[in-house]
């Protein structure tokens, strides 16, 4: 056991603490937790838009996953992922900025009603509890490397679990834009390094590219069949589509100081996210390269523990230092991110629907109590799913706001014509056509995409609750009209 390391592993962590009560001292009221009173400038708006995604999977589950399939293997995340953030820039960031709204939940309050506010809401809730729990399992598996497996993983969730818990709880998202802020600049810098160190161990830059050459793992397209092109176009949808209608990322672009920040840094936070997530794959096909055979056991067997393993095997103790510095940046900005976001939603839309007289200290205190509730619940739900992939967990936390929420929201903003019924049937039809191709009911999964599927249903569902009634009150009205005029 390295006790070096991990006392250096250990000091960072109560560094991270120590911002966290600082800005928990300039927390005044909801807007201030929420959304850091919608002050922040363009800089730390780029770096909190990409820590969003800069969590476990884009360290350990994207590079194993790369040196198995190529880039084909990865369009959901990082290239769904980023596309995502740029999505939101370009076509979002500005129209729900200037609403003036604390959470995503309000859009739908205010263009749909109640009823889709509290059902939109729950289904971006529960969409955090895989993410989250990817996070927390990260955590979990860098404790017990970094114990030389003295420490459980389980035991390692939960003390990973407070360290995040409670800075957010105490700072809010001042606390999570800050920690993002310095998390960011470590996190670059470290992977950077080991990059550059890795490529040394394999020889030089050449030796890695070449291996990635050769074993084509440069390949995005799919093959030109029907199958495999449906079934990658749902992949790249589900994180590209599906994470647009979610708190954090609305957080981010509300927490600006203005639209156009607000659109400027999420469209740099997503292609940063794209270009900086191929560093990562880089030092994985270097740990190929230099452990060969073995490397691709880990990748099959265990690949979450791939990266881990070739930095504590293969480098010195200063690449150790900045490499676990770096992972705990990354999973520590996405689970603090994905911690704030669904608790905010919770009490903003739907405990104050059940409790409207609330005042902004209750409601300020209601937030950070549901913070706690809902890192107790992730955390029984990571110990329970204990094995399930990161990279899995990630991916399908998505699929429920894409065929739920991403339809109402998009046809809210850009189509006027969209009605409450409209949102109703696309919300029914979307669940329901994806439901409909889950293995446990159907084969029609092992066809066609059932995300894809269940996107579009939801559509339809907008298009045909939305237009139905006009056609049918044109229809009936059409008769009185001849007869008036004649």
């Amino acid at each position: 056991m390295n006790y070096t390391l991990i006392t250096c592993v250990v000091l960072y962590l109560l560094g991270t603490l120590a911002r966290g009560v600082w800005a928990g001292t300039r927390i005044k009221n909801t807007s201030d937790f929420a959304v850091a009173g919608r002050s922040l400038p363009l800089i730390m708006v780029i770096t909190t838009t990409f820590a969003t995604w800069f969590g476990a999977e884009t360290v350990m589950g994207v590079p194993a996953r790369f040196v198995q399939g190529g880039l084909n293997a990865v369009i959901e995340d990082p290239f769904g992922a980023g596309t995502c953030l740029i999505l939101v820039g370009l076509f979002f960031a500005t129209k729900l900025y200037k609403l003036n709204l604390l959470t995503i939940g309000d859009y739908y309050r205010q263009r749909y009603g109640k009823g889709i506010e509290v059902f939109c809401s729950v289904a971006i809730i529960l969409s955090y509890l895989g993410w989250v729990a990817a996070q927390i399992t990260a955590l979990g598996l860098v404790f017990s490397v970094l114990t030389n497996g003295a420490m459980a993983p389980a035991m390692g969730m939960v003390i990973g679990t407070l360290a995040v818990l409670i800075y957010v709880v105490v700072g809010g998202f001042l606390a999570v834009a800050l920690t993002d802020f310095v998390q960011m600049i470590v996190l670059v810098i470290g992977m950077s390094v080991i990059a550059f160190f890795a490529a040394d161990l394999a020889g030089g830059a050449d030796r890695v590219l070449g291996m990635a050459q050769q074993a084509d793992l440069w390949r995005l397209w799919p093959e030109p069949t029907f199958t495999d092109i449906i079934f990658f176009f749902g992949a790249a949808i589900t994180m590209m589509f599906g994470s647009i209608p979610q708190q954090d990322v609305f957080q981010r672009v509300m927490s600006a100081k203005d639209a156009p920040t607000a659109r400027t840094g999420a469209v740099i936070g997503g292609a940063s996210y794209i270009l900086f997530g191929f560093v990562p794959m880089f030092i994985v096909a270097a740990a190929v390269v230099v452990m060969g055979d073995n490397a691709m056991d880990i990748a099959k067997n265990d690949y979450q523990r791939l990266l881990p393993t070739f930095v504590m095997t293969k480098m010195p103790l200063v690449m150790q230092i900045l490499f676990f510095g770096a992972l705990l940046s990354a999973i520590k900005s996405t689970s603090s991110a994905t911690l704030l976001a669904p608790s905010t939603s919770f009490t903003e839309n739907i405990l104050k629907n059940l409790r409207p007289g609330m005042n902004d200290k209750q409601q300020l205190f209601a937030m950070r109590m549901t913070i706690v509730i809902f890192a107790a619940l992730v955390l029984a739900y990571a110990i329970a799913m204990e094995g399930t992939s990161i990279y899995e967990l990630v991916s399908s936390a998505y699929q429920v706001t894409l065929v739920a929420a991403f339809v109402p929201l998009v046809m809210g903003l850009y189509w006027k014509r969209a009605t409450t019924q409209g949102a109703i049937f696309s919300i029914a039809a979307g669940l329901f056509v994806w439901i409909l191709f889950f293995p446990q009911i159907s084969s029609l999964g092992e066809v066609f995409p059932g995300q894809l599927a269940g996107l579009l249903a939801a559509f339809a569902g907008m298009f045909v609750g939305s237009l139905a009634p006009q056609v049918l009150k044109n229809r009936t009205e059409a008769p009185k009209h001849i007869q008036v005029n004649a």
